[in-house]
């Protein structure tokens, strides 16, 4: 699975995950006060897991979506986009 960053110090970085379910903020056990990213979005292809996007904590719900919806990760993935649950 691949982590995507919107905003903030890493804005339009990559990086490859382990595992099915991507942490919910990162890093995901950072243990300081610094603010982490929040999980904002994940792609689904036959039933797994592809992407994960995490937005600066920061930004705004509607700038995050509109630089997602610009930087195409659903077409790129060829998946299905959902709110995490």
């Amino acid at each position: 699975m691949r982590a995507l960053f919107v905003g903030g110090t890493v804005d339009n970085s990559e990086l490859n995950l382990d595992g099915d379910v991507p942490p919910l903020r990162w890093p995901p056990d950072s243990g300081g006060r610094e603010p982490r990213y929040r999980l904002h979005q994940v792609g689904q292809r036959d039933g797994s897991t592809v992407f994960a996007v995490y937005a600066a904590p920061e930004m705004a719900e509607a700038e995050v979506d509109r630089v997602i919806e610009e930087r195409a990760y659903a077409r790129r993935f060829e998946a299905q986009p959902a709110h995490p649950r």
